[in-house]
């Protein structure tokens, strides 16, 4: 049988390549920072890494690998066990409270990723009364996660407040609605209307959730993310995240909500209840990452000039960047397979960016999507930008 099904997924795979979709991996042999080491999959050598969620470059940071060493130590490799068997130890429930705290909320409940967080989240709180609504860019996380509940779905285009308003409109029927929203759109650096969203939800009942994977750790005075950026901490009902970027870059995810919504979580979502605990090495190393992020802002206000350098560079260079002012700083091309050749060129003088297309981005939306972090240098961002002008050439542009 596989015989015949192989020869169908290898003409898929030629179909990928020659549309120039093909996604290749890259190996590196070093820690994940400002550079790293390319040991397989292009050329061989240190290159610049412009394309981390590294934001804060706490990948590497000395005290964060310290605190992981000691917690191996002292709580082991694994839990082996899921969290309400034998799987909880006093390094999950201070990360949790510590998250909560952070975060403004009333309690956490910890995930192996923030994938399974949005995965847990909505069949456990909605059923076929209830109806969810939800961005148009949201992440694939969320995507899939509302698949799994029978509420209704409504979505409304990319933070058009005014479309948001007409779903709550249709949806006034329901038990209950959820607006759900990413806080930062991953492929765009755009930031989510939060406050107009709250408005919304107070004048239509509506709950409000919100993904701030791309936000929390160096978004807002203090790094808590879009909530506090918009001033809605108190007003956003549940917080989804990942401990996998800015927050040191290993793994895991969270909710941080009001506290039945985390109750709730803790008995019936199967993400939760069925896969094994987060590691306690990536807890106790992320208490640690929180303890660097609470007490100074020097990274998160290195990683804005660099972003505001890189920016400002690349448009005086003729490139087309997307408005905004975050980390993520999308370069437009649109062609797919153009994006993918300039993300080659680019590896070749020494700076490791990948091109986004289609099914990722929208067809004829192809992109580099350059990542700034805290770790890059001044020199680091206008030798990347050099490169990228150098690259346009030989490309032909």
């Amino acid at each position: 049988m596989f015989d015949t099904v192989r020869d169908d997924l290898a003409a898929t795979l030629d179909e990928i390549r020659e549309a120039g979709l093909f996604k290749p991996e890259r190996v590196i042999g070093s820690p994940q920072s400002a550079a790293v080491t390319v040991t397989a999959g292009g050329t061989p050598g240190e290159v610049l890494n412009f394309c981390a969620n590294n934001y804060l470059g706490l990948a590497d940071h000395p005290d964060v690998i310290a605190a992981a060493k000691d917690a191996l130590d002292r709580w082991g490799y694994g839990m082996a066990s899921v969290r309400f068997i034998c799987g909880t130890q006093d390094v999950h429930k201070e990360l949790e409270e510590r998250l909560s705290a952070f975060l403004g909320q009333e309690d956490t409940i910890l995930y192996s990723s923030c994938f399974d967080a949005n995965g847990g989240v909505f069949e456990t709180l909605l059923d076929e009364r209830d109806a969810v609504i939800s961005d148009a860019l949201n992440h694939a996380s969320i995507i899939d996660g509302i698949r799994l509940c029978k509420a209704r779905r409504h979505r409304y285009a990319n933070r058009d407040l005014a479309d948001l308003e007409q779903q709550l409109k249709e949806s006034q029927d329901a038990r209950r609605r959820l607006i759900v929203t990413d806080g930062v759109f991953s492929m765009d650096g755009y930031v989510a209307p939060l406050r107009e969203i709250c408005d919304l939800a107070d004048r239509y009942n509506a709950m409000v959730m919100v993904d701030d994977s791309h936000a929390v750790g160096f978004v807002g005075a203090h790094g808590r993310g879009t909530p506090e950026l918009h001033g809605v901490m108190d007003r956003v009902d549940i917080i989804t995240g990942t401990l996998g970027k800015a927050l040191g870059g290993a793994s895991g995810g969270y909710v941080a909500a009001r506290r039945e919504i985390v109750a709730l979580l803790r008995q019936r979502s199967r993400p939760y209840l069925f896969s094994n605990s987060l590691a306690p090495v990536i807890a106790a190393a992320s208490l640690k990452v929180l303890d660097l992020v609470e007490q100074s802002n020097e990274l998160r206000e290195r990683l804005a000039a660099n972003t505001a350098l890189f920016r400002s560079k690349m448009t005086e260079a003729g490139f087309e960047i997307l408005p905004g002012d975050h980390a993520i700083a999308p370069v437009m091309i649109g062609d797919a397979a153009k994006a993918g050749r300039l993300a080659e060129l680019l590896l070749e003088r020494g700076v490791y960016v990948i091109g986004f297309s289609y099914p990722v981005v929208p067809h004829g939306q192809a992109r580099i999507r350059v990542q700034l972090s805290a770790a890059h240098t001044t020199e680091d961002v206008e030798r990347a930008v050099a490169a990228f002008v150098d690259a346009r050439a030989a490309l032909g542009e």
